[in-house]
């Protein structure tokens, strides 16, 4: 009995530790800028059913109230604000539609979503223990300037940079300061956010256990179109036709390593989101810069800790189309006001109602109704901002979840 008796103590004490374990709270961080925020309005929800490959998709997005999906055990705290970011403000809560772009207040739901929806509710499902969100996102950002990460040193003008503020007039010492001053200053935001949530995640998370603790699971980073079509940061390669964008590739190295030290994680699971925008059949410049944002992935230190998402398959080719269609009606309205040769106006004697009955009978040539209605129905924005599309940010969302999964089972050796 003797003999017995610590056995049994130590069995009572396996369920316990299990228990610790399988609670200890699994973190996520989300950074960007725009298209991490998210741009998809809630009312193109109903776009994600018309595609039997996607329907299944809106049901996960969706309860039978018809409402937005509250995650069960997944809680978010999202870091935004104004371009400056001056404003910053944060908004907690249980994981749901809401969390992406917001207005002057960032602490209120925009009614928009980004990749985070569906990137929680795929955690929400794969993962029993509680999860936690910490999205950091602002508009209008830059890898180069903004979000350099501190290994990538300051950032050097160029001589050709130089060349140009002088015949412009500007102090060039003074911009020198202004882009030092900028230089860093959201990836500071970023890291900082991240610690002070961490400092007290039960203040977002109410099923944190402290005992458990926490464990950073993951981390995806999603942006590029600020340096996409940065002509000064990036000269012309030497063929002439694109752009180098090989610093790009430089730094995201830089900020992967950056951000791992900074939050003690060494081989923390990173999803690089490759921009795109303009899908399959974008032009060679954007194809250039998609494998410079990819490259890193590629190396032998980031092998299986690292993972690159293409998102051009998730671009809406069909909503495309009507972009390019409402783009020529706009293209008109102009002409027509113009009184330019190639529009109906071109003699000029059209009155204001006349010109909006011109441009009206255009679009309809142009615009079907059926077009029209798809376009209400799935897009709520510009193309940069993936039309506004949710079926195209839930997919986005969906796939940085899965390729994080994947890292996680490997780190884990499962």
């Amino acid at each position: 009995m003797k003999r017995l008796l610590p056995l049994v103590a130590s069995l009572l004490l396996l369920p316990l530790t299990a228990t610790a374990q399988s609670k200890k709270l699994k973190v996520f961080i989300l950074a960007g800028q725009s298209n991490m925020e998210g741009h998809a309005r809630i009312e193109t929800f109903d776009y994600i059913g018309d595609d039997p490959a996607t329907a299944p998709l809106l049901k996960q997005m969706r309860g039978a109230d018809g409402k937005p999906t509250v995650a069960d055990h997944t809680w978010i705290s999202y870091l935004t604000g104004h371009y400056e970011g001056k404003a910053n403000g944060e908004g907690t809560g249980k994981l749901t539609a809401g969390y992406g772009a917001r207005g002057s207040n960032p602490t209120q739901d925009g009614g928009k979503i980004g990749p985070e929806f569906m990137f929680g509710l795929t955690m929400d499902g794969a993962i029993k223990e509680p999860c936690l969100i910490i999205k950091t996102a602002w508009g209008g950002r830059s890898l180069s300037t903004e979000f350099r990460p501190p290994s990538a040193g300051p950032y050097v003008f160029s001589e050709a940079q130089i060349e140009q503020m002088k015949k412009q007039g500007k102090d060039v010492d003074a911009e020198k300061a202004k882009k030092a001053e900028e230089s860093g200053r959201f990836y500071k935001f970023m890291i900082d956010h991240v610690k002070s949530v961490l400092a007290d995640p039960k203040r977002v998370c109410p099923d944190y256990d402290a005992a458990a603790g926490y464990e950073i699971a993951g981390f995806v980073w999603f942006q590029g179109f600020n340096d996409l079509v940065d002509g000064n940061t990036y000269p012309m390669g030497a063929d002439g036709k694109t752009r180098d964008y090989s610093k790009y590739s430089e730094w995201m190295a830089d900020f992967i390593r950056d951000v791992r030290k900074d939050l003690s994680v060494p081989k923390m699971p990173f999803v690089i989101g490759v921009l795109g925008v303009d899908g399959l059949n974008a032009k060679e410049g954007t194809v250039s810069f998609r494998k410079a944002m990819a490259a890193p992935a590629l190396l032998p230190e980031f092998k299986g800790n690292v993972a690159a998402v293409e998102t051009a398959p998730f671009w809406s080719d069909e909503l495309d189309a009507i972009d390019k269609k409402n783009a020529k009606v706009k293209q008109m309205a102009y002409l027509l006001r113009m009184k330019d040769k190639n529009s109906a106006n071109k003699d000029g004697l059209m009155d204001e109602a006349q010109q909006k009955e011109a441009l009206k009978k255009y679009e309809a040539e142009l615009i079907s109704p059926a077009e029209a209605a798809m376009w209400k129905r799935g897009a709520s924005n510009a193309g940069y901002h993936y039309l506004g599309c949710a079926k195209t940010f839930a997919l986005m969302g969906k796939a940085f979840a899965e390729a994080n999964l994947v890292m996680m089972k490997g780190r884990n050796g499962s």
